[in-house]
């Protein structure tokens, strides 16, 4: 059983620390900073460093956890010179294991241009980075909306009950445009109330499921792409 354990760090950054049941193979997704990790593992093990894209926010602590705990890297082969050195350079297709769990490489540009996501069917969960937040998804900072509306498309066929597991505490934010979008839709303003009052007491509001993305989520919601490049500009501004 892969146990996962979310690390606030930065501003609004999640990292992601893995940890096989069985083995105690322990990896950690997307580390923006090096202390938070090391408060948490400690004198423990880290295994592997797993790694979404090249944005800062996401690698800056790759190489002072190699450094103290020897650990592998993972990330997009495509991206590799714009990442720390690279032991495991993955692909759209290829598999990556963390002990006895196999996650699948999903191909998400937009955001990035190498940008991945990573797949776990055992939990299930989803490790977006900034392809696909809660309520919302990544800005257009390298590709193009056909682009990352293609990349959101890919997780049509994971199960509802997966695990979104994304780079950042920005629910809210996304709650109140996904509001502002559709201010007639019951569900999503109950929603949004509920992630209110979770941060307002300091509260993470993530993972969520697939299914509620699904549901409220207005770029899963969006039925073309065209569509969907209105929405990220108006939410770019908003």
């Amino acid at each position: 059983m892969l146990d996962i354990e979310r690390i606030p760090m930065l501003a609004d950054n999640y990292a992601w620390l893995l940890r096989d049941g069985d083995s105690g193979m322990t990896a950690i997704v997307d580390p923006g900073e090096a202390a938070p990790v090391i408060d948490v593992v400690g004198d423990g093990r880290l295994d592997l460093i797993i790694l979404t894209h090249h944005h800062p926010d996401h690698v800056d602590g790759v190489e002072p956890l190699r450094r103290r705990y020897g650990a592998q890297v993972a990330g997009p082969a495509s991206e590799s010179g714009r990442l720390p050195p690279l032991d495991i350079p993955l692909a759209d297709g290829d598999r990556l294991t963390v002990g006895d769990s196999e996650a699948e490489v999903i191909a998400t540009p937009g955001h990035a241009n190498g940008h991945i996501a990573f797949f776990f069917p055992s939990v299930p969960a989803l490790f977006s980075g900034d392809a696909l937040f809660s309520l919302g998804c990544g800005r257009l900072l390298e590709g193009t909306a056909e682009e990352l509306f293609t990349s959101l498309r890919r997780f049509d066929g994971l199960p509802d009950e997966t695990l979104v597991c994304c780079g950042h505490e920005y629910t809210l934010g996304n709650a109140r445009f996904a509001v502002h979008l559709d201010p007639d839709d019951a569900e999503m303003t109950a929603y949004a109330e509920r992630i209110r009052a979770l941060r307002a007491a300091g509260e993470a509001t993530v993972p969520s499921t697939l299914a509620l993305e699904r549901r409220l989520n207005p770029f899963l919601r969006a039925p073309d792409a065209a569509t969907f490049g209105t929405m990220r500009r108006q939410k770019d501004s908003f």
